[in-house]
């Protein structure tokens, strides 16, 4: 395990890390966390038991499809953050609002089998026009082929300084 002294501390290798880090999920010490965290911040002492109480909805909210069968190769991350914008859900311009109720969830990653049944994502608009911007720019912004992508490091670089 590569990393600063005291990282290499908290565990001793990547497995024993992501073991480490799966049981504070599993028991509940991370959504505690996050709690105090959110609470420390003004924000509600019962955000993660309630969450749903305070995060608003989108009225539409829908898987988009693929139009033909195979595997994802290629994303067009920015096409897709772009989608979300167009949605409501970020800013062209510093002035404008945010919509926290739209976006995208469900997303199919690199080299997952797409079928009729797999959706590409599940969009979450205000509207059936909306939804139908995003749709496009999601098929759009994701290729799909007969072949499975090269894998990739999940770190592509490290910055040490």
């Amino acid at each position: 395990m590569r990393g600063n002294a005291a990282l290499r501390r908290l565990a001793q290798d990547d497995a024993d890390a992501r073991a480490k880090l799966q049981a504070v999920l599993d028991n509940g010490k991370a959504a505690e966390i996050f709690g105090r965290m959110v609470a420390a911040q003004q924000g509600p002492s019962d955000f993660v038991e309630r969450y749903d109480s305070y995060l608003p909805t989108a009225t539409l909210s829908k898987p988009v499809y693929a139009e033909r069968e195979g595997i994802v190769s290629a994303m067009d991350t920015r096409e897709l953050g772009m989608a979300v914008v167009t949605l409501g859900g970020g800013r062209r311009r510093a002035t404008d609002s945010i919509d926290y109720s739209v976006g995208l969830t469900d997303m199919a990653r690199l080299g997952d089998r797409i079928d009729a049944k797999q959706p590409l994502a599940v969009i979450h608009a205000n509207d059936e026009e909306s939804w139908q911007q995003a749709a496009d720019a999601v098929r759009g912004a994701m290729t799909l082929s007969d072949q499975a992508p090269e894998a990739t490091p999940v770190v592509y670089k490290r910055i040490t300084q």
